[in-house]
């Protein structure tokens, strides 16, 4: 029974209800007559809602029992699709973490490896830094700087130019008291002439000014910089320009690129003063180009005093190939005989093959005997004439 049909009865009960008081009122008679047919009609309408009740529980069992029934299967399908995801999500949780596994096995591996690496390198940092430490011990000392020098100096020039071109810790001067010895002296043709080359450097004012913070002390570090270079270049303008052994100038090697830009970038007053005492500063790469401008300059050196030595070869050349001449002609002259003597051969053979053909070609013929015989007693010296099988000159 639906909402509306309740709703129906309720509203039909409150209207017997209210006529029921309405005629209370009017009499009792007269509400025993009005009532009756409608109770009766109620307790029939009763009746069937009682009886719809019963067909509407026994349709709601069966709906509670169908829907039990397909929840049951639901369920089971649930079951089994829950089952079914359960187990593709275990496998593949087990291949992610077997495959994480190994990612993270070769992760390690590779971690491992870099960390070996990164220790090899921190071993090599290590050496490097006590290394350094031992250069700046070496160079720290004047002494061993300059030996750090003279082997710059040394791998430079022996790189670059041929063994008799240079000559290390060479004397220069005579006499008592003048003799010196210069870190390099390169042997250079007049002019110029030899040229010394000196592998000391002012480091301890170069270290001074690149320390300094304030500018006052950046200043005078600076001044004391430009101090020591000049001095420098003054003792070996003084030192290794020696007139009528070495040429008019003399190289400073400074064996730190840092201290050759920084002179040139702070002190160019000095590089000018050095210049004109001609002294030239030069720097491993600058120096590297000197050398190899020199290198240049011996090769075409070389190559002119050489050059009458080439003309003589030359000369030489043109007579030995004056001589072939000769002897080609006299080959050619023997070839020429040869051809000509191969020429008459050939003619010797032609004329033995034709009359090698004439004597195919001769009919013999049969004269008398008689005949024959008078014939060569009458005159014997024409035998060979009669005689039908000589040969006729052509």
């Amino acid at each position: 029974m639906s909402n509306m049909e309740f709703l129906l009865l309720g509203l039909l009960a409150a209207c017997v209800i209210g006529m029921a008081m309405l005629l209370w009122r009017r009499g009792r008679g007269q509400v025993e007559d009005l009532l009756t047919p409608l109770l009766e009609r109620l307790h029939q309408q009763q009746q069937e809602l009682a009886g719809r009740l019963a067909g509407l529980g026994d349709n709601q069992l069966q709906l509670q029992a169908n829907l039990a029934e397909r929840l049951s299967v639901q369920e089971r399908e649930l079951g089994r699709t829950l089952d079914e995801k359960l187990r593709n999500i275990d496998l593949k949780l087990a291949g992610g973490l077997q495959q994480s596994t190994q990612q993270t096995t070769t992760t390690l591996t590779e971690i491992r490896e870099r960390l070996a690496v990164i220790d090899a390198a921190q071993s090599r940092l290590t050496n490097l830094s006590e290394q350094v430490v031992s250069l700046q011990d070496i160079l720290g000392n004047k002494q061993a700087r300059g030996a750090f020098g003279e082997v710059q100096l040394e791998n430079l020039v022996t790189m670059l130019l041929p063994p008799n071109a240079f000559s290390f810790q060479a004397t220069i001067g005579h006499g008592v008291g003048n003799v010196r010895r210069v870190d390099c002296l390169l042997k250079l043709p007049n002019p110029p002439g030899s040229m010394a080359v000196d592998a000391k450097f002012p480091l301890e004012s170069y270290q001074a000014m690149i320390a300094a913070r304030e500018p006052a002390q950046q200043e005078a570090a600076r001044k004391q910089f430009a101090a020591a270079v000049l001095t420098h270049a003054k003792n070996i303008a003084d030192r290794y320009i020696v007139a009528g052994e070495t040429a008019d100038s003399a190289i400073m090697f400074l064996p730190s690129e840092a201290v050759y830009a920084e002179l040139f970038a702070s002190c160019p007053e000095v590089v000018e003063k050095c210049y004109n005492l001609r002294v030239w500063p030069t720097s491993p790469t600058t120096l590297m180009a000197l050398l190899n401008t020199i290198r240049a300059v011996l090769r075409d050196v070389q190559i002119r005093e050489q050059a009458g030595e080439i003309q003589k070869l030359i000369r030489l050349m043109q007579d030995d190939v004056g001589l072939l001449g000769e002897r080609v002609d006299k080959v050619r002259k023997q070839f020429s005989t040869v051809s000509q003597t191969l020429e008459e051969v050939d003619t010797s053979r032609k004329r033995i093959a034709a009359r090698g053909a004439r004597i195919l070609n001769i009919e013999l013929q049969q004269p008398a005997v008689a005949d024959v015989v008078t014939d060569q007693v009458a005159k014997p010296e024409s035998l060979l004439d009669a005689n039908p099988l000589r040969l006729v000159e052509p």
